[in-house]
């Protein structure tokens, strides 16, 4: 027995030893593939030396003798801290993820390849001006010799040899593939048209039509031809590749008059997802003809958010109708063909090959009509209709974002800066502007369809000549406010024109809470100062409940005859309609929000048509709005009135909670629920994988509807909200103040890795400077050869 123990030791003890020198060794390579921040690294394509400083939260402050090196640098530096992060952006944006990935890809390639962003970009780079492709010819230089450099000394990041790949060569139209991806997070709607068409072929005519945020009664031609020509829809669809509906932001800018300074305030937080690593990478560069600071996507040239020395802008999301679907009439005899003006007309049919890891090849075609290419094939089911789905959008189309943008950082006054804004069409964006000079400006900018018929609520005939677009709404002609009396200018994704406005622009806005809080606070307060600004981007005050919890509560008082419920009622009650992560009232209240449309709604949809349907949110406010004004809902009639809705989906949210939480409602807290993950692509592979590169969860308060936008899915994770916070005092434009979640590098062994996870999540900004010496600065010298 003795010696058995004794062998048995010693095996532990051997493999104890491997695990060790595994573990070592797995930290050592780790340690050899992190960025080069500090001493002389050599650079073939420079004309002269870089000086690359990153500040104390990893900022790169890039001072370069002329743009060309300015923008080299840029692509070397991005690189070294996101390259697998860019490589991956550009693949998806390409169709081309199965080809490192595997098998599991090759659903969202033929999806990317159908939506033809690398299409449309190959065709946008061809109008840009030679300066602007100069610029993207510059920065995959910078790029292309970060790769040849990393591959030659074996520093490509982790994730390559994870995947077991190495990346392509740079091209300027990656840059671009990247920004159309962004165009499609920003600026789709062509699900809610879908919806629509499937609710008109299989709902009830009073229920199809509450599904609208505005009926369209005077096209009567467009809901016959919906009717008439049904696409299959339900049955096939994945939701996940769908953009997340909150997509938006929060910005303002205040005037002098109401700021203590006398100077204007400005203030930014786009909405997107949040991830490992950033969506952003923040920035500053400097050369003789430009000093600029602020955020960029990784794999883009120049800075897309944030200040100069002389003004400083930010955006939200306009959210506009840019996306028609057309029902189109295939050639029973040829496929390819369709009928248009009484003739079959062959589409543009494009003929792929998807590349598979380990895999045989997948061949692929795109078919392309003269509205835009063939959706439904990769949509819904998998069968020859009668109709299929074409797609017209803005941003398949050339167009010249970059080039906007590169005049936006060299812009010194509102003028100059609204001339830059004229290249700006895809995703439309609502820009907010503040100069040196005072001037404090709005403009809803991109191009907006002018339609034939129709208002974008629904699919339109594709055969007919009726309809289409008829071009653009006039740049001169689009929403735009400067110098307001009221002293501020605010945007959250609302309604941003009123019925005075001659064109359309969707009929599906926001929930209005964000911008409600923001106007409030705004309107209430002078002397403000950059940290009343930190302070409302903070803010947790739940407006929602203001308007509905009163009405809700009496509806389930109504209904628990047994006094069941009286301690929850009570608690909700007693809320000061903050949603703070230790209470318990939020949680209530946003689970039981959340299983409103649900209770309502999803017994009559298939699962893949409910999880496509967008604005569960704005649909459960109008039918709340009905239901407590008395008037007629075929939803409520159905259901059995707005009292049962509403405590049915009060019993089922507490019966969740009470199953994950206890039935001590005392204990309950928002944050227990409630946290926040910045999950990195590669941590759903694995459990090892997630604890090695997603930051431990973390309890905040706010949510989808509060000026700290938080949003959440049905687990609790927040993994949506401020990709980046922004606020800069045009009193002292040396400075500005930022978060960028979870931290500037990619890289898991960086100390700036996970660095500002504490720091979303309880809003300490870090301060950037564009002038003067970088303190606890890390200093590069990007060495000409």
């Amino acid at each position: 027995m003795r010696k058995v123990w004794k062998i048995t030791a010693w095996i532990s003890g051997v493999i104890g030893i491997l695990i060790v020198i595994v573990v070592v060794g797995l930290n050592m390579y780790l340690s050899s593939t992190k960025p080069i921040i500090d001493g002389d690294l050599a650079m073939d394509v420079l004309d002269s030396d870089v000086k690359v400083v990153r500040d104390a939260v990893g900022v790169p402050h890039i001072t370069a003798q002329s743009d060309a090196d300015l923008y080299r640098a840029q692509g070397f530096v991005q690189a070294q801290d996101r390259l697998f992060q860019m490589d991956l952006a550009r693949r998806q944006a390409s169709g081309r993820l199965a080809e490192v990935v595997g098998e599991a890809a090759v659903d969202t390639d033929k999806f990317f390849l159908t939506f033809s962003l690398r299409a449309a970009a190959d065709k946008s780079y061809a109008g840009y001006s030679d300066e602007a492709k100069q610029v993207l010819k510059w920065y995959a230089e910078g790029v292309n010799d970060f790769i040849e450099y990393a591959k030659e000394e074996n520093k490509l990041s982790y994730e390559f040899k994870l995947l077991g790949y190495e990346p392509d060569e740079w091209t300027p139209t990656d840059s671009l593939a990247i920004g159309k991806y962004m165009a499609y997070d920003l600026g789709g709607n062509w699900s809610s048209l879908a919806i629509r068409h499937w609710a008109l072929n299989e709902l009830e005519e009073g229920k199809a039509k509450e599904l609208f945020i505005t009926y369209p009664e005077n096209s009567k031609s467009i809901i016959e031809a919906n009717i008439n020509k049904p696409v299959n829809i339900a049955g096939y669809f994945d939701a996940s590749v769908l953009p997340n509906e909150f997509n938006g932001s929060n910005n303002w800018v205040v005037s002098g008059a109401k700021t203590a300074s006398g100077l204007p305030l400005l203030a930014d937080d786009p909405h997107l997802g949040l991830s490992t690593p950033s969506i952003w990478y923040q920035m500053h560069l400097e050369s003789p003809e430009q000093n600029v600071s602020g955020v960029i996507f990784a794999g883009i040239p120049g800075i897309i958010l944030g200040h100069n020395e002389e003004v400083a802008w930010g955006v939200t999301n306009v959210g506009p109708d840019v996306q028609d679907l057309y029902i189109e009439t295939p050639n029973p005899d040829d496929r390819t063909q369709f009928l248009y003006e009484g003739k079959w007309e062959q589409a543009e049919v494009r003929h792929s090959s998807i590349k598979v890891k380990e895999q045989d090849d997948v061949p692929f075609e795109v078919v392309v009509t003269r509205h835009g290419p063939i959706i439904s094939d990769v949509l819904f089911k998998d069968e020859k209709a009668s109709a299929l789905f074409s797609m017209q959008w803005t941003a398949l189309e050339p167009t010249l974002e970059l080039q906007a943008i590169l005049k936006m950082n060299k812009s010194s006054s509102w003028e100059e800066f609204e001339t830059a804004l004229e290249d700006f069409h895809a995703p439309a964006q609502n820009f907010v502007f503040a100069a040196k000079d005072g001037t404090i400006a709005y403009k809803a900018n991109g191009r907006l369809p002018l339609r034939k018929r129709g208002d974008g609520q629904l699919p339109v005939p594709g055969d007919s000549a009726d309809y289409g677009w008829e071009g653009y709404v006039p740049f001169n002609e689009l929403p735009i406010v400067v110098n307001p009396k009221e002293g501020f200018i605010a945007t959250a994704n609302n309604e941003v024109v009123d019925d005075s406005y001659p064109y359309h622009i969707t009929d599906f806005w926001a929930q209005s809470y964000r911008y409600e809080r923001i106007a409030e606070v705004l309107e209430s307060k002078t002397e403000l100062t950059k940290e009343d600004m930190m302070n409302l981007q903070m803010d947790q005050t739940n407006l929602y409940a203001k308007e509905f919890l009163t009405q809700m509560l009496e509806s389930v008082e109504n209904l628990d005859s047994e006094n069941e419920y009286k301690e929850i009622l009570t608690l909700l009650k007693q809320w000061d309609q903050i949603d703070d992560k230790n209470q318990a009232a939020p949680l209530v209240f946003h689970k039981w929000m959340k299983e409103l449309p649900q209770t309502l709604l999803q017994k009559e949809m298939p699962k893949d048509v409910y999880a496509m349907l967008p604005g569960k949110g704005n649909i459960s406010d109008q039918l709340l709005r009905k239901g407590y004004n008395r008037e007629q809902s075929a939803w409520l009639e159905s259901y059995g009135g707005i009292d049962k809705w509403v405590y049915d989906s009060f019993v089922q949210a507490t019966y969740e909670i009470t199953e994950e939480f206890g039935s001590n409602e005392k204990k309950w807290k928002w944050g227990d629920y409630h946290q926040l993950t910045f999950d990195h692509p590669l941590g759903g592979a694995s459990p090892i994988l997630a604890y090695l590169l997603n930051p431990k969860p973390v309890p905040i308060g706010g949510s989808n509807i509060t000026v700290q936008a938080a949003g959440f899915g049905e687990d609790g994770k927040v993994d949506h909200g401020a990709s980046w916070r922004f606020v800069a005092d045009l009193a002292n434009l040396n400075e500005a103040f930022h978060i960028v979640g979870p931290g500037q590098s990619g890289h898991m062994k960086s100390k700036w890795y996970h660095s500002q996870v504490e720091d979303w999540a309880e809003g300490n900004y870090h301060t950037t400077v564009i002038d003067g010496d970088i303190e606890e600065g890390y200093e590069l010298i990007l060495k000409a050869k």
